[in-house]
């Protein structure tokens, strides 16, 4: 296959095939799905994630996302655990077990042991008749029509299926332990994810006497500030509270309509009730709310209005609030 065309066709097709395989999961979704993960979240071990092959890539991927939404887990090979690593399994763990088959000689043995030790199992399994299948505790339906493969062979649409499960148990099992973005920010201190969870206003604003106007100021006195504070000047009354906002847009548009701008008061042309960013607030909801009214700058106000500085999209963007 050389042609352009059936080449596009043929990514069509597979993910075609793979996305009707994750949609039809969406029906099969029942109590037995609501025991699993009621099992998951009340476990007072560790998840314990199984599989073989391509199953076991998908285990080890839901072992990570458990893990890093609040369930500690862990990946154990069903061979090497029959050769020494079984000491990691406790009575108090919960196995998830991934299996297109359910009838794997491997995972045979660790089933087997399983079961002994009274570790409660869950199977994420494609042949709802199958032997593990009926060993577990809770079989879950990740079976598929047919594979992407065009020989019906190499594990896609069902690997791709069984993530996806894994996926949405493992963000019940979040919802129900009520794990929210502070707690996801504590697992992900790092890269750009962690600054973007953790990163706030107070870390880049522009604070230390942020040079501001009185409402009584003139737009003459504007133009200095302007330049000197990237084109956004707040406006504040006798107590230093918020009262407006004047930007290099107001000044444009003011001298293109009037020819004796200069003398205008501040409180003619500024924006009264602006939007604002506390210093406590995360820097990706200042950004969004930047994008979002399509300004550059939010001053930054205390609970009673006061002015307590500015904070500029671009040291947000720099600083990786997104």
């Amino acid at each position: 296959m050389t042609d352009p065309a059936d080449i596009i066709a043929e990514g069509r097709r597979v993910l075609t095939l793979e996305a009707r395989a994750v949609a039809a999961l969406e029906a099969r979704l029942d109590d037995d799905f609501v025991r699993a993960c009621t099992l998951v979240a009340g476990a007072t071990g560790r998840v314990i994630t199984c599989g073989i092959g391509k199953s076991g890539h998908v285990a080890r991927k839901l072992a990570g996302t458990l893990t890093s939404t609040g369930t500690p887990a862990t990946f154990l090979h069903p061979v090497e655990a029959l050769h020494g690593d079984l000491g990691i399994v406790r009575p108090d763990d919960v196995a998830i077990l991934v299996s297109k088959s359910g009838g794997s000689e491997e995972l045979a043995g660790l089933v087997t042991y399983l079961a002994r030790v009274r570790v409660p199992m869950i199977a994420l399994v494609g042949a709802s008749g199958s032997q593990l299948a009926m060993s577990a505790a809770v079989a879950i339906d990740c079976s598929v029509q047919e594979e992407a493969c065009p020989m019906d062979l190499a594990p896609t649409s069902s690997t791709t299926a069984a993530m996806a499960m894994g996926d949405a148990l493992a963000l019940a099992v979040l919802q129900m332990k009520g794990f929210d973005q502070k707690d996801f920010a504590e697992f992900h201190p790092g890269g750009a994810l962690g600054r973007r969870l953790t990163l706030r206003v107070s870390d880049v604003m522009e604070r230390h006497e942020y040079p501001y106007l009185p409402v009584g100021a003139t737009m003459r006195d504007v133009i200095g500030p302007l330049a000197a504070m990237r084109g956004t000047v707040p406006i504040v009354d006798d107590r230093k509270r918020l009262v407006g906002v004047v930007t290099a847009g107001d000044l444009t548009r003011l001298m293109e309509r009037d020819d004796h701008f200069l003398t205008r008061s501040v409180e003619d042309v500024m924006t009264r009730d602006p939007r604002t960013a506390s210093a406590d607030e995360l820097g990706a909801a200042a950004v969004s709310r930047m994008e979002v009214h399509g300004i550059m700058a939010l001053p930054v106000v205390s609970e009673d209005g006061g002015l307590s500085g500015m904070v500029h999209l671009h040291d947000l963007i720099r600083a990786g609030a997104i």
